[in-house]
């Protein structure tokens, strides 16, 4: 992590569903150009920390910082206003509006000496959207709608992105753009938070890992610690 204020921190975080306690104190960090990758089991919480980050679901304990400001509890607007970019699981897109009007209904100007994003630059990663432009979103494949979903946030010029489960159901040509626009996220300094269900992919896109079991952070490391540890594997992630 580079400077003494962690860009994103969660601290002894806990959320519920109605009476079910789902995050039981979880704490973790996200440093300026970092990737961190949440991996787990289904139903071990990760989502649901997304969730919590973005005030979809409001935290029941523990505090969530963006830099030096509180969000603990924010509306998920004022969130993305503060630079947090959401990329749902479930491909979130506007159906009756094109491609190109999804696109500006995500776009936000670039805080000072922050990256930014623009329409060009996504068609390089994803061509088909450029083909798709002026096609509503509602008739593009499930692919098209997951790779227009990380454009639309991109165009936010976020601080940090929150990606859930990106390559889910999707054919390995898309699976080998979503990982090189990840990297590249990385490279131009957008710190990314991820869960992803393929353990390959995340190890190879991440600078750090937290493993999440039954609601609470159980590893924290590098992929490599990871990688090379059996048990844990075992143990958290082997279905």
């Amino acid at each position: 992590m580079t400077g003494s204020v962690p860009l994103l921190s969660l601290e002894e975080v806990h959320a519920h569903y109605g009476k079910s306690h789902i995050l039981h104190g979880v704490s973790f960090h996200v440093g300026r150009n970092e990737v961190v990758s949440l991996l787990g089991r289904n139903g071990s919480g990760r989502s649901t920390t997304m969730k919590a980050i973005m005030g979809l679901v409001p935290p029941t304990g523990g505090r969530i910082h963006l830099m030096e400001r509180d969000i603990t509890g924010a509306r998920p607007y004022a969130i993305c206003r503060a630079g947090v970019a959401y990329v749902p699981e479930e491909r979130e897109v506007f159906h009756n509006l094109t491609v190109d009007e999804n696109f500006r209904m995500g776009e936000q100007p670039a805080a000072p000496g922050a990256t930014r994003w623009t329409v060009e630059d996504m068609f390089a990663y994803f061509p088909r959207l450029k083909e798709r432009r002026h096609t509503k979103a509602g008739n593009l494949s499930g692919g098209e709608q997951q790779m227009l979903t990380i454009c639309r946030s991109l165009l936010g010029n976020p601080q940090v992105i929150l990606v859930d489960e990106p390559t889910e159901g999707l054919a390995p040509k898309i699976v080998t753009a979503v990982g090189e626009c990840i990297r590249d996220m990385h490279r131009k300094g957008v710190s990314v938070v991820l869960v992803e269900q393929k353990l390959a992919i995340a190890l190879k896109v991440s600078t750090r890992v937290c493993v999440m079991g039954h609601g609470r952070i159980v590893f924290e490391g590098t992929p490599q610690q990871l990688a090379s540890d059996e048990k844990l594997l075992a143990d958290w992630l082997a279905v």
